[in-house]
């Protein structure tokens, strides 16, 4: 089908495009930017007041299948990624069964080719089982489509198991996804201080990300390996990892949005909306990590998505399941972190899509010149959205089938700005809101 885009902003933070055009595309392919007055479309999106951006590039999300369908389906997170504009994703190996088999991996990705809502990026699980013993087969993981390796949330305790697997990575050039978390000092579930002491609850100190940060280093200094560190949530990381880039390490890093706007203030009366992995750090710490954001210490916003069942939230906040809704938010969030630091618009989306494809790079293959940009040629992952728009987030705006977010209207009472209006991938229309107020409409 032959799309045309027409009067809207388009912005494309990687060139420094920002004009007012249309933007024409066929076979799934951008084939014109600015005017396009001798194109024949088959439809045509008026996008006057509306910004036309490249598709959200999301590096955290988890999509809860296989294993864990009664919190998310796959059709229910990919239907919300595209309501969030968001056209391309990468999950962790944690599912269950774990990505560590290449079976998995090319069912996992031909049932989210058929659904045609995102593109989907897995992660293989660094060591088999993620028990962090034996390695797995990377070069065959990444035949089946893995663009890296992962253990998650499981942090390896035996160095030496470590070192070996950024060795065998580094020589074959694959990209190792780690959190940093100290498998010892990590037990805890919300992050030391004087809000946890007072809550009476487990502590989570900086050292358990800062020890950690010094082991993947060292090990990277003598393995040359590559390293993307996932959520940092630290003041004394984000300097930690300034310094890993100052001394020319092949690192990356990102921050979530949760990371990005809250403190451990938020949890409140024991919110176990608030129960989040990493947790919630002091004041002083947001400042850092919403400055290392700006400054391009820290590459990516994340949204950190994990839907999680009611009944494994509606529980004491030290039982409650870690984790939160977010793949629709990441727009937003991005758009009020820039606002909030005084950033300007391209600056927003360039940490939600020019700046993930680079971290990801050549592992995306023919994707990787085009992807998370506006470009003559390029592959038309698309997001329209309305900058003056903004909305509630309640479990009726929700498309995921998780419904808890720190971020509802009845705990943050405050509104998101913009909202999204369409989104494209490979030119084929994802979503549409209007079409799914008028399916509401009906359904009434």
């Amino acid at each position: 089908m032959k799309i045309l885009i027409k009067n809207g902003r388009l912005i494309d933070p990687a060139s420094g495009l920002d004009r007012v055009g249309d933007l024409a595309i066929a076979n799934g392919r951008i084939v014109g930017l600015g005017e396009a007055t001798e194109f024949a479309a088959d439809r045509v999106i008026d996008a006057t007041g509306l910004i036309v951006a490249p598709g959200l590039v999301d590096l955290a999300a988890r999509l809860r299948e296989p294993g864990h369908e009664h919190e998310g389906m796959l059709e229910s997170e990919l239907a919300a990624a595209a309501a969030g504009g968001v056209t391309s994703l990468v999950c962790p190996p944690d599912t269950d069964p774990v990505l560590d088999e290449p079976g998995l991996v090319e069912m996992l990705k031909f049932r989210a080719r058929k659904l045609s809502r995102c593109r989907l990026f897995p992660l293989g699980a660094l060591t088999q089982g993620l028990k962090g013993q034996a390695l797995t087969e990377m070069a065959e993981l990444t035949e089946a489509g893995c663009i890296g390796f992962s253990q998650a949330e499981v942090p390896v305790r035996d160095t030496q198991v470590l070192a070996r697997a950024l060795l065998y990575a580094a020589t074959y050039d694959y990209t190792v996804w780690l959190r940093p978390q100290d498998a010892y000092l990590g037990g805890g579930v919300a992050a030391s201080g004087a809000m946890a002491t007072r809550l009476g609850l487990a502590g989570v100190p900086v050292t358990a990300e800062t020890v950690a940060l010094h082991t993947i280093f060292e090990l990277m200094r003598s393995t040359g390996a590559r390293v993307h560190l996932c959520r940092i949530s630290s003041a004394a990381g984000v300097e930690l990892v300034r310094a890993a880039k100052r001394d020319g390490l092949q690192v990356t890093a990102d921050v979530s949005i949760n990371s990005l706007h809250l403190t451990d203030v938020d949890i409140g009366y024991f919110n176990s909306a608030m129960r989040l992995t990493p947790p919630l750090r002091q004041g002083r710490d947001r400042d850092a990590l919403r400055a290392g954001l700006a400054d391009g210490t820290l590459d990516a916003l994340v949204s950190d998505h994990m839907p999680v069942a009611p009944d494994e939230k509606n529980v004491p906040f030290a039982e409650a399941t870690p984790g939160a809704t977010g793949l629709e938010l990441l727009l937003s969030l991005a758009l009020r972190w820039a606002e909030d630091s005084g950033l300007p618009l391209s600056r927003a989306l360039a940490v939600v899509t020019a700046e993930p494809v680079r971290v990801l790079g050549s592992a995306l293959g023919s994707l990787s010149a085009s992807a998370g940009r506006l470009v003559q040629g390029g592959v038309a992952d698309v997001c329209v959205f309305d900058p003056k728009a903004s909305w509630s987030v309640t479990p009726e705006a929700l498309s995921s089938q998780g419904k808890h977010t720190p971020f509802a209207y009845e705990i943050s009472g405050f509104e998101l700005p913009a909202s999204v209006r369409y989104t494209l991938v490979a030119g084929h229309v994802a979503f549409e809101a209007q079409a799914q107020a008028q399916q509401e409409m009906a359904g009434t």
